[in-house]
């Protein structure tokens, strides 16, 4: 298993190789890892509580994950009081890790974070769910679930 360090130096690099607006991205597995090396780092995840409540949520080594909601269920309407809501969760020198359902509101989520003085925030590639297969299903292609990582069901 790698040390937090080394897994941040690798989520940095991919980061700074494509030219991301946040600190980095990393895998489903390097999250797990990280967030087992080191209980500080902190796990938010952005998907609506319906999304969390119907399809599951992540199991952490350290506990429950933080949630925000990144749109608010029903009716997709942005969170207006998500920066309020991460203040409350995080100090801007924390590493934030942002999961969603497949890795695109928790790209915009460390985006604002960064543009908002959070200097070590990262994305979770492949998300909770991953991509959808080709029978249009998702937890078969990427993401949390698939890589059999700690999570409860609905």
């Amino acid at each position: 298993m790698s040390t937090a360090t080394e897994i941040l130096a690798q989520a940095r690099q991919y980061g700074a190789s494509r030219n991301l607006p946040y600190a980095g991205a990393l895998m489903p597995q390097q999250a797990y890892q990280l967030l087992q090396a080191d209980t500080s780092v902190k796990l938010i995840d952005v998907r609506t509580n319906a999304e969390r409540d119907w399809v599951g949520r992540v199991i952490l080594p350290s506990g429950p994950e933080a949630a925000i909601e990144w749109t608010r269920y029903p009716g997709g309407v942005p969170n207006g009081d998500f920066l309020t809501q991460l203040a409350q969760l995080a100090a801007s020198h924390d590493v934030i890790l942002f999961l969603c359902r497949s890795g695109v509101r928790s790209q915009s989520a460390a985006t604002l974070a960064a543009q908002h003085g959070y200097v070590n925030c990262f994305d979770i590639l492949e998300g909770f769910e991953g991509n959808k297969d080709q029978a249009g299903h998702r937890k078969n292609v990427g993401g949390w679930c698939h890589a059999g990582l700690p999570w409860s069901g609905a």
